[in-house]
């Protein structure tokens, strides 16, 4: 979910406008798919946290999958990822049919979003160091995921000061959400584009994460940024 916040700051330009986009609709084509899977899971003892959990082990596996950089491991690694992602989806879905919400839960699911969304980048760096990049590939990879950390830190940001939970989130279109554009990751990895993803997100991440941060005040109350 992390990347797509990228895109989504760039294109709010006030702060009315980010609040007024506040209804993010949850029923995407991906939640549509997962709804049936989870809602037997309601009236079982696991939790949304337990599938946060298993979302960020995941996304932790194809990481280090992705990170070997040969053979089938990057392949493994994105299909581990789609599954992370897929997982990210269904933990909401729970928490939504179960009413199992809580404050803490929601902070996990987003932190786990911004540790998930920078082990991958860096995850793909290592896999890449003895290609076209070389050395160089780490610190791009470092650079991509910790401009994710900065960009999600200041969602929560957000969050905690404004009261609203997805307070800068867009509306799905065609049944399908800006957050789906994480699903370039694995298929880019697939097509052994993973060159061209990270030097995108190499530039692109901290550009827009410094967008991001002299956007903040204008999200926020004057006063309130702290």
């Amino acid at each position: 979910m992390t990347m797509a916040w990228i895109v989504q700051f760039v294109l709010l330009n006030t702060r009315n406008e980010c609040l007024r986009r506040n209804a993010l609709s949850h029923n995407t084509w991906i939640h549509r798919g997962l709804r049936p899977l989870v809602r037997p899971l309601a009236a079982t003892p696991l939790t949304p946290n337990h599938i946060t959990t298993l979302r960020l082990l995941t996304g932790f596996a194809a990481a280090f999958a992705v990170s070997v950089g040969s053979g089938v491991f990057p392949h493994v690694g994105g299909l581990l990822f789609t599954l992370s992602v897929l997982l990210d989806r269904a933990d909401g879905e729970l928490a939504r049919i179960s009413g199992k919400t809580s404050q803490w839960g929601h902070r996990f699911d987003l932190v786990s979003d911004a540790a998930v969304n920078m082990a991958i980048f860096i995850g793909l760096a290592f896999g890449l160091r003895s290609g076209a990049f070389g050395s160089w590939a780490i610190p791009m990879g470092v650079a991509a995921g910790l401009s994710v950390v900065v960009i999600q830190w200041k969602v929560m940001r957000v969050e905690a000061l404004t009261g609203k939970h997805n307070s800068a989130q867009l509306q799905s279109f065609a049944g399908f959400d800006v957050d789906d554009a994480i699903l370039i990751v694995p298929l880019a990895i697939w097509a052994g584009a993973g060159e061209p993803l990270l030097a995108v997100a190499a530039i692109a991440a901290p550009i827009f994460a410094l967008f991001f941060l002299i956007r903040f005040r204008r999200v926020v109350e004057p006063g309130k940024e702290g």
